[in-house]
């Protein structure tokens, strides 16, 4: 039906077409106006795929120690992770903050997506490695929404990530598209459905390979997935779909009160997020 929909528009219509989902579709940018002030950090600029450079902030600890890329969700930016960054800081990790490409003041590419988090997510874990403060030790990934599904991605295929806080995932893309169309009460026959169609187009890759529900069983590392019971993007059931997918006991699940973007009640659980990165990335 989709192709179908492709086929029968004229050339014009069909190109404001794809132009007006990408445009609705597009990240909102927003560049920080706050930063880790009281913290050791710096400035830092990172390159990713295509050519393009990340924005984020470095907040080593005076000597070796675990070290956390820590991304943020959709239309986010590094800002809105600042209140994991003085506890996580005190409780002995160093820090990267990263920037996703369209976001924050990292550079424009031609679209974001899940996957292209998931690069600049490796990218960062790269340069982080090469740090002489992150030189040699174990590496964990924090994200947010959108970042929490890039970091599950990011470690269902590489095992040098030693740990993922995973915060308020999505269990399927899918799912979540359909609940905007819903949202902007787009019918799903024809025009959702091409949406979903053109979309994986776009991205390069099929919906189902790149859902946390069929990654987090590929993730072998420990994982805490944190979700807030209130959370009307994305419903706590998720989370519980996400917890029962797990293919080992390392996974944990922390249902807390608070919604998809309050960090505030995060905030008020983070004793449990070094609690699980010292089990997972300290040694005994």
């Amino acid at each position: 039906m989709s192709l179908l929909l492709a086929a029968l528009l004229p050339p014009a219509l069909l190109w404001a077409l794809n132009f007006g989902i990408r445009r609705s579709l597009a990240a909102e940018r927003e560049a920080e106006t706050a930063y880790p002030e009281g913290l050791p950090w710096r400035q830092i600029y990172i390159p990713t795929a295509n050519g393009k450079q990340l924005y984020g902030w470095f907040i080593p600890q005076p000597a070796a120690a675990p070290a956390l890329v820590v991304v943020h969700g959709w239309s986010g930016n590094a800002q809105m992770m600042l209140p994991l960054a003085a506890p996580l800081f005190t409780a002995g990790y160093s820090l990267l903050f990263i920037d996703a490409r369209c976001h924050g003041q990292s550079d424009s590419d031609t679209f974001s997506s899940l996957p292209r988090f998931a690069e600049d997510v490796e990218h960062a874990l790269g340069w982080l490695s090469l740090q002489p403060e992150a030189a040699g030790v174990p590496l964990g990934v924090i994200g947010h929404s959108v970042g929490a599904g890039a970091a599950l991605l990011a470690a269902s295929r590489n095992p040098n990530i030693a740990a993922v806080v995973s915060l308020a995932a999505f269990a399927h893309p899918d799912g979540i598209m359909r609940r905007w169309m819903g949202f902007k009460r787009i019918p799903f026959w024809p025009l959702g459905a091409y949406i979903l169609f053109y979309v994986q187009r776009v991205i390069g890759y099929r919906f189902d390979d790149i859902a946390p529900i069929n990654t987090i069983p590929q993730v072998a590392c420990p994982v805490l997935l944190v979700h807030g019971r209130e959370d009307e993007t994305v419903p706590v059931a998720e989370a519980e779909a996400l917890y029962a997918r797990r293919s080992h006991e390392r996974v944990e699940l922390l249902l807390i009160p608070g919604s998809h973007d309050d960090y505030g009640d995060i905030g008020l659980q983070i004793s449990a997020l070094p609690a699980f990165l010292d089990r997972a990335l300290k040694p005994v």
